[in-house]
């Protein structure tokens, strides 16, 4: 769209004085962003105009539109905030400030730069969901441009497309943007299989729209006796994501998948509704299991519709999807057609529609329970974009929760003092352990006592949602505060030893209270209880605290330097606890560094640590190949000796296919080649991939290869490769 046409479409609901206020906001933008190119070659204003034409048809109010022509100018330009709220207002300004990406702190990595800028989107989109569909917008038009960006950057962009913003979009019940996202990011992530389904629904393309012209005219012949008149019907082909998933899910091929087509049919009213249900189940006969009442029984997002699969014409199946003209636009436009400017105002309707979207509210609450970015993104994931079941309370309310969820993440969904008092779950009139997973219909009465001690730590590995998981750390936050605090200075204490580090020389009271300050806490005490009952980890304290340990002086690093840089090559001098010789300096502390665990037979390098001696490192050690690090190597050479006398640590990781017995064949391969396993530990991950870590104590690089080569021969293991941390 250009210009005109996005106020042209803008003036068939707002008015001239508000079309200004746009053209202005358009104006500002096109200043503000002169000079400036995309990818593509074309003018930069391209896109926020792009971004506000999708909006205005979603029909939002005049600020988002706004806030869509000037959502990258703060970003990318030299606007400030502070302009944007004198020039336009202070909404527009806190709208294009919920959007824009975090520039100005540095981060460790890139994932945890996007998990920050994913945190501060989500949780303004809390405060005011028109954030969401701003970014929406902006993510639609750039997935439009995806083919001016290199390969790279177009699976990173699409697989974020899938992970976060699709499934945001399915929540909002906008599914008009969710699709083309999703269908969008399939093409540039396994392009063969998107095309390959492109030409077979081309192939069939003809026979299918006969069948479907077929089927309207006798469900329109059915409805003249009802005295019902549609609005439309039509049919609406499967989208090709959809028809992807299922084809890998149910691991069928693309000729098994019937229902590639659907008939959608619009009438006036709930009671048209039902009518025609009963026509569409006289004329063809359900199939069991496959009707869903989504208007008595609303989904999440606010969407309505009957969903019925019949066996139709030529006896193959066929989905009837039934549903009111504000429903169907519900459906396509989800929470956008409740924010619509004409209910703008409506202080009705807006209560409404946060009352519809209290689960949105919940998402403030995690924000205040973790200060992990990364982990807050998992928690947001699992509980807003995972599937869902739907229960139901002895009086009939339904309850939603996360697929997998169990009693316990329905009792506090409740009532956080009904999930703290719960001894026991009833579903469907039997007493049920804990653990036994919720289905969609399931009638749940939760048991309590007041004589209960309150949540176990146990329940943190059992429930599903993110909610009951913050209500039990919350538990263990308050009543047992003195309890968190010490084991969180033992979980502190443990981690600096872990990395070689005396805890005396950073536990000082200033450092502490310094590195509690960083993370926003009152005192160290507080900080220690966040890491006694999960809400931050030992790690995170540990590498603020130990900040001032990384970064010396000048002077000391100097002196440092050239005591390697005037080491005599001809003295060779070794040290007995590690089996390494280092050139040059004598009574030096000499330690073998964990990030890359040398081993015999490694080629190795030392490098002058600041107040710790010399570590030992492999060569192709990414903590040494930097530029920082080339003036503190030394040269040093394992002992004839080093491999008869004692055994090192390795860590290694083993990935195969999920099923039963593979770990135990993992082990018992390992202990037959006489070698000792000092840790193991397993998780599974997406299309059943099973990954096993394991330390391994062993006495050179020749062992473990024949370690390895051993494993790698057994059935299902796909690879197994040493870890370097």
């Amino acid at each position: 769209m250009n210009i005109t046409e996005v106020l042209d479409e803008a003036r068939k609901y707002l008015s001239e004085e508000n079309v200004a206020f746009l053209k202005k906001a358009y104006v500002f933008a096109k200043k503000s962003h002169e000079g400036q190119y995309r990818k593509s070659g074309e003018p930069y204003i391209h896109h926020p105009v792009e971004v506000a034409g999708i909006l205005v048809k979603l029909q939002l109010d005049p600020n988002s539109i706004a806030g869509g022509f000037l959502h990258d100018v703060v970003e990318d330009t030299e606007v400030t905030l502070e302009e944007l709220e004198e020039e336009f207002n202070e909404e527009v300004a806190m709208l294009v400030d919920a959007v824009t990406k975090l520039k100005k702190i540095k981060y460790k990595s890139k994932e945890q730069q996007q998990a920050e800028n994913h945190r501060k989107m989500v949780v303004a989109m809390a405060r005011d969901i028109r954030v969401i569909l701003i970014k929406l917008a902006d993510r639609l038009h750039n997935m439009r441009t995806l083919k001016h960006l290199p390969p790279e950057k177009q699976r990173r962009i699409s697989n974020e497309t899938l992970e976060i913003f699709a499934p945001l979009a399915h929540r909002l019940g906008i599914s008009t943007i969710k699709w083309e996202l999703e269908d969008t990011a399939l093409r540039y992530l396994d392009p063969q299989q998107y095309y390959r389904i492109v030409h077979l629904m081309k192939q069939k393309r003809a026979e299918r729209e006969q069948y479907i012209e077929e089927v309207i005219e006798d469900i329109r012949k059915s409805m003249k006796d009802i005295n019902v008149t549609p609005i439309d019907i039509y049919g609406r082909p499967k989208h090709i994501y959809s028809i992807y998933r299922k084809m890998k899910l149910k691991k069928k091929q693309f000729n098994e998948i019937y229902d590639l087509l659907a008939v959608r049919i619009i009438v006036k009213n709930i009671k048209d509704c039902y009518a025609v249900l009963g026509v569409i189940h006289t004329c063809w006969k359900p199939m069991p299991g496959r009707f869903k009442d989504y208007i008595a029984m609303p989904k999440a997002n606010m969407y309505q519709s009957l969903h019925t699969t019949v066996i139709g014409p030529k006896g193959e199946p066929l989905e009837v999807q039934i549903r009111s003209e504000e429903m169907h636009r519900v459906a396509e436009y989800g929470v956008a057609a409740h924010w619509a400017y004409k209910e703008g105002k409506n202080a009705a309707n807006k209560k409404s529609l946060e009352d519809k979207l209290t689960w949105f509210r919940e998402i403030l609450e995690w924000q205040n329970e973790t200060k992990d970015a990364e982990e807050f993104m998992e928690s947001l994931k699992i509980d807003l974009f995972s599937d869902m079941v739907f229960v139901f309370t002895p009086k009939g309310d339904v309850i939603e929760l996360p697929r997998g969820s169990v009693p316990i993440d329905f009792a506090y969904r409740i009532h956080t003092e009904i999930g703290n008092r719960t001894i026991g779950a009833v579903v469907n009139n039997k007493m049920v352990p804990l653990d036994h997973e919720l289905k969609t219909g399931d009638i749940v009465e939760i048991k309590t006592s007041k004589h209960s001690y309150g949540p176990s730590k146990d329940w943190l590995k059992l429930t599903q949602s993110s909610h009951a998981k913050n209500k039990i750390k919350q538990f263990f936050k308050k009543e047992k505060r003195e309890e968190n605090i010490q084991r969180g200075k033992e979980l502190v204490e443990q981690e600096l030893k872990a990395q070689d580090i005396d805890p005396k020389e950073v536990l000082t009271e200033k450092n502490k209270l310094e590195v509690a300050a960083k993370f926003s806490f009152s005192g160290e005490d507080d900080m220690f209880a966040a890491v006694g009952y999960n809400g931050i980890s030992p790690k995170q304290i540990v590498t603020r605290l130990t900040d001032e340990l990384r970064h010396k002086d000048d002077k000391e690093e100097k002196s440092l330097e050239e005591a390697a840089k005037d080491v005599s090559t001809n003295q060779i001098v070794k040290k007995q606890s590690t089996g390494v010789r280092v050139k040059g300096m004598d009574n030096l502390l000499i330690r073998l560094s964990k990030c890359c665990n040398p081993v015999p037979g490694d080629d190795i390098i030392g490098y002058v640590t600041k107040g710790r001696g010399v570590s030992i490192h492999r060569k192709d050690c990414h903590n040494v190949n930097t530029e920082t690090a080339k003036n503190r190597l030394l040269s040093v050479e394992w002992e004839g000796e080093a491999q008869r006398r004692k055994t090192y640590n390795v860590d290694i990781e083993i990935t195969g296919y999920d099923r039963r017995g593979l770990l135990n064949e993992v082990l018992q391969t390992v202990t037959e080649t006489r070698t000792n396993i000092t840790a193991v530990t397993g998780h599974l991950e997406k299309n059943n991939l099973a990954v096993i870590d394991m330390t391994i104590a062993i006495r050179n690089v020749d062992h473990l290869h024949h370690v390895v080569e051993k494993i790698k021969k057994l059935p299902d293991v796909y690879a197994v490769r040493r870890v370097i941390h």
